[in-house]
């Protein structure tokens, strides 16, 4: 049956689809699931005649929960994210989930081969400075000679400053520092939102639809701001450091 008629059926209240049949659909087994309704991450299905029926919500929530999971949230994480929206309609608590879960950026991995990352890294390169690369996440081994490179701009970066002559070790030390100020910044932005949105919409009692949907604005607009102060601010701060610098040249 075809997915348009398998959502007719469900919204009519039909029969609806037995676990089997959801595990098959979304590549999650049957355990799997039974595991994720005992924690409370998907609700119960329908059961009539002892046999339990499911629904699309049941299909999204399980989707939501597995992009969660290739996103690195672990089921902790991924149940105080799925409590955030109870007592809401699950497609308003999808649709939060998801725009808090989105990526910042459209930027698409790439797999590049051993020998592409040996011309990006320069002649210099070595087995310490590839085991940093791995360690900051610049790169992540997939074996059979392949890597994935989670942000290409990153690394051609870093393969334009080998050009330039400068060292691969310190390219790699400017992305860590990169990478480590750019990971405080992210977790102010997430402290304020938190503290500043979501505390106050939930201090008294469970959220509700109506304060999800003030939330979800509120990460929807926080997206372009955070990125739009990061980069005003780095123009800002580089073009003043670049002065100073130069001022203390041209004294010498």
């Amino acid at each position: 049956m075809s997915t348009k008629a398998n959502d007719a059926k469900w919204t009519s209240g039909a029969e609806g689809l037995t676990i089997d049949e959801v595990a098959r659909d979304t590549g999650m087994t049957a355990r799997n699931i039974r595991a994720h309704q005992s924690r409370g991450l998907l609700p119960p299905p329908q059961v009539r005649a002892r046999t339990g029926y499911y629904t699309t919500d049941h299909i999204n929530r399980i989707k939501l929960i597995q992009d969660m999971q290739a996103q690195g949230f672990n089921l902790k994480a991924i149940e105080r994210l799925l409590t955030l929206g109870a007592g809401s309609s699950t497609e308003l608590a999808l649709a939060f989930e998801r725009v808090i879960l989105t990526p910042f950026g459209d930027e698409q991995p790439e797999v590049i081969t051993t020998e592409e990352l040996a011309e990006t890294f320069g002649e210099h390169a070595d087995g310490r400075s590839t085991q940093r690369a791995i360690k900051m996440g610049a790169i992540r081994p997939l074996g059979e000679d392949s890597w994935e490179v989670p942000s290409p701009t990153l690394l051609r970066a870093a393969g334009e400053l080998v050009e330039l002559g400068i060292p691969l070790n310190h390219a790699l030390a400017v992305g860590d520092s990169v990478r480590k100020h750019t990971a405080s910044i992210a977790q102010e932005f997430v402290k304020l939102f938190v503290k500043d949105v979501l505390d106050p919409l939930r201090a008294d009692g469970p959220i509700g639809e109506k304060n999800l949907a003030t939330a979800r604005e509120a990460a929807e607009r926080l997206r372009p701001l955070a990125s739009e102060a990061i980069i005003a601010s780095f123009g800002q701060v580089m073009t003043k450091a670049v002065e100073e610098h130069f001022e203390r040249e041209l004294r010498r």
